[in-house]
């Protein structure tokens, strides 16, 4: 018993990552007994991993916030504004310049969204910084005045289609990547694990620090491998329905077989974009300077300002960064529904601050990680998506997830606690 103990600590592992995981793993088995077996089911979990991907890409940018001990109440009505905006720039300006359904649209509206999120959480951060303006009243003013912005850009419309080139940002038919680019983007995730272990390993061998044994980092990589690879059967067992998948088959010159073919949906576009947001915003928070002020800001603001970061700046481009990802987050959703409406970000504030907390962002400040983040937005669109399956109605679903953000805070306090 103690050799097995001895070789579980060797590995390392996260005891609150892991007790994350195992709480999602109950959710999971729990709404799949309560649903009759419709939670665990490819087109659930497939359904699931797109309507997560806009809160994790949102939680990324969350996390640093906290850490930096501020919060941002803003972030699901900036959604909806800039989300309107992107609408009529595609339905509206950019037609009258060069015409619908133009090669450039659907970029010169992302770069819209991330831009106009980009400068106005720029703004806010610059009041929070330079003014001296708690985060809390500058972020609770831009929840009222984004979400009323919103409204009076098209006086309440909504506003669609979106541009065709534009509707695979949020997933759906357009979106699905197909079973051979799921496999062929597996193996590159799995490649890229592989590389970033040993440039890790290497790097803490050469300054001295202490590495785990050979056998527990090649048992590491193997269970990350063996999750890229269980996440990719998954996603390719989600066939495209039969009627797409026959006017595929005609439309390439091909004949439909009598017992139909198989046509797996493969990963979601908004899937993949989170995923390269969280590994972007985890180099920035881990490798750069400027995470590295991020940090020591929530550690001690009164030191870091006296070893000479610019905290007043630092903080700035947080609120920066954290706008340009409401920005991304923004596209998704109206890729998405293909539409621009006024209630795209309701409560998503709410969500995006439980993802962070859940996963183990501290409200002290100083501490959090993005991975955690991105698992606790799986956890809560977890949730959300058992009681709706279950038929839970609206209000109770604001209740449970109140109740949980009370339950993590509870938990980071007592964790915090028994770590001094």
């Amino acid at each position: 018993m103690g050799a097995l103990k001895a070789r579980f600590e060797a590995l390392e592992l996260n005891g609150r990552m892991l007790g994350m995981l195992a709480a999602l793993a109950v959710i999971w088995i729990v709404f799949d007994i309560v649903s009759g077996g419709a939670f665990l089911t490819p087109r659930n979990l497939w359904n699931l991993s797109v309507q997560t991907a806009s809160i994790s890409v949102m939680a990324c940018g969350m996390v640093l916030i906290i850490v930096t001990r501020s919060i941002d109440l803003s972030v699901g009505s900036l959604l909806g504004f800039v989300a309107m905006i992107v609408g009529v720039a595609q339905a509206q300006w950019l037609p009258a310049i060069w015409g619908f359904e133009h090669p450039l649209t659907w970029i010169v509206a992302v770069l819209i969204a991330v831009s106009l999120g980009a400068f106005i959480g720029a703004v806010q951060g610059a009041i929070i910084a330079y003014l001296a303006v708690p985060s809390f009243v500058v972020t609770l003013a831009g929840l009222l005045v984004w979400r009323g912005a919103a409204w009076w850009t098209t006086s309440g419309q909504t506003i669609a289609p979106m541009d065709s080139r534009f509707k695979p940002i949020g997933g759906g038919i357009e979106g699905a990547l197909g079973d051979s680019a799921s496999w062929v983007i597996a193996i590159l995730a799995i490649a890229l694990i592989v590389l970033f272990r040993f440039l890790t390993r290497r790097r803490h061998k050469a300054f001295g620090f202490a590495v785990r044994p050979a056998w527990a980092e090649a048992a590491l990589i193997g269970l990350l491998a063996a999750s890229v690879i269980a996440a990719t059967l998954i996603v390719n067992a989600y066939p495209l329905p039969p009627g797409i998948a026959r006017r595929m088959i005609e439309a390439a010159g091909g004949t439909w077989p009598e017992g139909g073919v198989f046509i797996s949906h493969g990963f979601a576009v908004p899937v993949l974009i989170a995923a390269v947001v969280g590994v972007a915003v985890t180099f920035l928070a881990k490798r750069t300077r400027f995470g590295r002020y991020i940090f020591a800001i929530g550690g001690n603001p009164e030191a870091a300002k006296l070893s000479g970061i610019n905290t007043k700046r630092t903080l700035m481009g947080v609120f920066a960064l954290m706008g340009g990802l409401a920005g991304i987050a923004a596209c998704i959703s109206t890729a998405r529904l293909n539409a621009a409406t006024n209630s795209a970000g309701t409560l998503d504030e709410l969500y995006v601050i439980a993802s962070a907390v859940i996963g183990g962002a501290s409200l002290a400040g100083g501490s959090g990680t993005i991975v955690g983040a991105m698992l606790g937005a799986l956890v809560m669109q977890s949730l959300q998506s058992g009681m709706v399956l279950t038929g839970v109605d609206a209000p109770l679903q604001n209740i449970v997830v109140g109740l949980v953000l009370v339950v993590a805070v509870w938990v980071d306090t007592i964790y915090r606690g028994r770590a001094k």
